[in-house]
């Protein structure tokens, strides 16, 4: 039944990627040849050629656009990809796929035509329409794709298109999967119950959910309550009980998803490494090395060169704002731990008094901290203090996304309190990060804030940048109002 509706669902978004993308080549077609708007750029107007020869390239691009879109895991059916990432991940394929295109059409030549005037002329496809058919593309699907999902999602909270999932393990971390499933009620999970072997659990109820029996009894709950998933999460001792439940789940039509309890070891990114002939797990591989940190790279340093023709010109009013209240400096340096627990000398505009922590020493600032200035407070509600980084990641010591720096007196602080807490260091700071975006800055839980820190290193890629910076821009706009 799970295999049918999310078999169901894929070939629904893939019907809806083949309409928009057709539809935006017909309306690339039209706008380009049979409206005046590139006559109005500019362009020079011409006899529109023959549609035929653009219907020559739509079955190419309906057999590589699903290709492109099935590698970007755009029919992987998972029900808790956000509407960014499903923008995001569109935007990424069609691109590619548009590039693919352009390709194809400089080595594909259809048949050139004999003028009148009896010269031989070679057919070729205009780039405006390729350029037009792409960024049509790009809205239309990204568009009906988003659609799609609110419609299902709205399905699910009213108790449709469900998925009836068990937890075996009503401990700690049962009980933090539960909560999550019970959290997001539009991604259409049921959460029927737990098993557990402890007796006094039995029967009882964790979180308003049922303790339906132990693990011994996974088969007979599995058929009697028609269950379609299953999380096992046991503790690492359990072993040999998690081998015979695999066993016994592994004969019925279930999805199991084994959530292992190593989270006191703050895995990174486990890698299977071979050591000659003997498998050995590296628990804390990053994924940002070699060319992954070359893009990460490159990417910093296009967008800042860009923001810094953009936000200059306004540097002398802030400074002007800054100097009238209190005839202090503009720039406040204050020395932050980075990549390898390497410390650099961080830029902010100055948004408090001058000497603010001469009597205190080093503490959190607050939300409504009074040694801030009129202007600081104006300057951290738009986080426009923070934007001098950029300087910062110029130099290399800060990337635009990653673990917010601390300074060095917390960092020795928190590392002596909280596990694992220096595998954030493992990559560049960030202006802005995963855990920022999620509402986790500033005094705030530091046990959150690493884990999605850790979160963030273990699943880098440039799409979750884009993403971040995106989440990050929205946040800003929310905080304003």
């Amino acid at each position: 039944m799970i295999r049918q509706r999310r078999r169901s669902t894929l070939q629904l978004f893939l019907v809806s990627d083949l309409v928009a993308t057709t539809a935006a080549f017909m309306l690339a077609w039209a706008l380009r040849f049979e409206t005046d708007l590139f006559s109005k750029l500019g362009q020079p107007v011409s006899e529109p050629p023959d549609f035929s020869r653009y219907l020559q390239l739509l079955p190419f691009i309906l057999v590589v656009w699903p290709i492109v879109f099935y590698f970007h895991g755009l029919y992987q059916g998972r029900r808790s990809r956000s509407h960014v990432d499903e923008i995001v991940t569109s935007a990424l394929a069609v691109v590619l796929a548009g590039l693919l295109l352009s390709v194809f059409t400089a080595w594909y030549r259809p048949a050139g035509v004999m003028r009148p005037s009896g010269t031989f002329e070679y057919f070729t496809y205009s780039r405006g329409f390729l350029a037009l058919f792409t960024g049509l593309d790009l809205v239309l699907v990204a568009g009906l794709r988003v659609t799609i999902s609110q419609e299902l999602r709205r399905l699910r909270r009213r108790g449709r298109n469900l998925q009836r999932i068990l937890i075996i393990g009503a401990g700690n971390l049962g009980r933090e999967i539960a909560q999550k499933l019970l959290h997001h009620r539009e991604l259409g999970f049921e959460v029927v119950g737990f098993l557990d072997d402890d007796p006094q659990k039995v029967g009882s109820l964790v979180l308003g959910l049922p303790v339906l029996g132990g693990s011994a009894d996974v088969t007979d709950v599995l058929q009697r309550r028609n269950i379609e998933q299953v999380f096992i999460t046991l503790p690492l001792e359990a072993q040999k009980r998690i081998m015979r439940i695999l066993r016994a789940v592994g004969k019925e039509f279930v999805d199991v998803k084994l959530v292992p309890d190593i989270l006191q070891y703050a895995v990174l990114n486990a890698t299977l490494d071979d050591l000659d002939g003997t498998p050995v797990i590296n628990l804390n591989e990053v994924p940002l090395r070699g060319w992954s940190s070359l893009a990460k790279r490159g990417m910093d340093i296009a967008l800042t060169i860009a923001m810094l023709l953009v936000l200059l010109p306004l540097l002398p009013f802030v400074w002007l704002a800054i100097w009238l209240e209190d005839r202090g400096p503009l720039f406040y340096r204050q020395e932050r731990m980075g990549l390898d627990g390497k410390s650099f000398m961080m830029l902010k505009l100055r948004s408090m008094r001058v000497n603010a922590e001469s009597t205190s020493g080093p503490v959190w600032a607050t939300r409504e901290d009074p040694r801030r200035t009129r202007i600081g407070s104006f300057l951290r509600k738009w986080s426009l203090d923070e934007l001098p980084q950029l300087w910062n990641v110029l130099r290399g010591d800060m990337s635009l996304v990653g673990p917010r720096p601390e300074r060095p007196a917390f960092v020795h602080e928190f590392k002596e309190k909280i596990p694992q807490y220096m595998l954030r260091h493992r990559v560049k700071s960030g202006m802005t990060g995963w855990a920022q975006v999620h509402g986790w800055r500033g005094n705030t839980s530091i046990r959150k804030r690493i884990q999605y820190d850790l979160y963030y290193i273990e699943n880098w890629s440039l799409k979750l940048d884009v993403k971040i910076l995106w989440l990050t821009l929205r946040r800003l706009r929310y905080n304003a109002h």
